[in-house]
């Protein structure tokens, strides 16, 4: 997903957080307990599947990518269960974690907008990477300097809930995406209550050899991975198709990999996937994500217990007004005819 401008263990226990009773291997090769942590709303363990189907209440939760500096009067449509707060990256010359690499962790406005999203009970979930700017793992010179740069962005946002948007060269660096495997381990080491959320570029064919690599690095440094969430979105120019039915073969093509990477149940693999959409236009000029596509996306994630869904981002959940000159339909909004806050009814269901 496009950034924000700075104006606006055991193959069965890696879902560890949509299963328990599972252990993974220590360094010194003894078991210990995955970690249990409190049912957070928004994750993949917010409802076992055996409660959501006894109760036929929806196990869903809506999830939406907001920008961590500037605020929007559509932040709260839909009533987020929790908030991905986009992007933390380097400030492009260091190991240093800046918000959108341009604004300090301690800012007083951002800890004052996190105050605000999460006042009604909702959580944050802290986004690394996305699509412009340099990820961490791609400045830090160790697993540990780079376990303790995410550390201090988490707790800047009071969060226990982690988002990696690894794409473009990020995705394709063997070298970042294992370094970056091996300080999510070491950080989970320290922080028994972290939930790790991998987001990634998918096409209707399901994950590339990368994104399918990057699943595999995490799975060998034993990083208990909470969800895998899929950017349903920007497929390419040849794609003139439905954009619901090409998400929902990406996520069924997704769904059966996840299954064979972490050797898990059919149900935990859908429980523990999420899907994000971008609303309206698309990056690709073919591709137009509607109301009723949105509508498509929250009915098929409820059928299969899907953790959560979302969009990028919540600015753009509102038609263009007439000025071109500010608005722009790849940046604050959505390019399609619709009330405010449309896309979010929607996705909440």
């Amino acid at each position: 997903m496009r950034s924000f401008r700075t104006t606006a263990t055991g193959l069965t226990c890696i879902f560890a957080l949509a299963i328990t009773g599972c252990s993974a291997s220590s360094d010194d090769g003894t078991a210990d307990a995955a970690p249990s942590p409190p049912q957070q709303p928004g994750s993949a363990s917010s409802a076992s599947p055996s409660a959501s189907a006894s109760s036929g209440a929806s196990s869903t939760s809506y999830a939406p990518y907001v920008s961590a500096t500037e605020a929007s009067d559509l932040d709260s449509a839909g009533s987020p269960a929790t908030y991905n707060l986009a992007f933390v990256i380097s400030d492009g010359s260091d190991c240093t974690p800046k918000w959108n690499g341009t604004t300090a962790l301690s800012d007083s406005a951002v800890k004052s907008r996190i105050a605000g999203l999460t006042q009604d009970g909702a959580s944050v979930r802290v986004s690394f990477g996305g699509a412009s700017g340099k990820e961490l793992a791609a400045t830090c010179e160790s697993a540990s300097e780079l376990a303790d740069a995410y550390g201090k962005a988490l707790d800047a946002a009071g969060a226990s809930l982690a988002d990696f948007d690894i794409e473009g060269d990020e995705l394709t660096d063997s070298d970042s995406v294992d370094l970056r495997s091996e300080a999510i381990a070491l950080l989970q080491k320290k922080r028994g209550d972290l939930e790790v959320a991998f987001t990634l570029p998918v096409m209707p064919s399901g994950l590339d050899d990368d994104g399918v690599a990057l699943l595999e690095s995490a799975n060998e440094h034993d990083v208990q991975v909470s969800s895998v969430n899929i950017m349903t979105m920007n497929y390419g120019e040849s794609y003139t198709g439905d954009m619901g039915d090409y998400a929902l073969t990406s996520a069924k093509a997704t769904h059966a990999q996840l299954r064979e990477i972490f050797g898990t149940s059919d149900t935990t693999a859908w429980n523990a996937m999420a899907l994000t959409s971008m609303p309206g236009v698309n990056d690709v000029d073919n591709e137009t994500f509607s109301l009723d596509d949105a509508a498509q996306v929250r009915e098929f994630a409820e059928e299969k217990g899907i953790g959560w869904v979302s969009m990028w981002a919540t600015f753009r959940d509102q038609r263009c007004g007439d000025d071109s000159s500010s608005d722009d339909a790849l940046t604050n909004c959505s390019g399609v005819d619709q009330e405010d806050g449309a896309f979010a009814e929607a996705f909440s269901g």
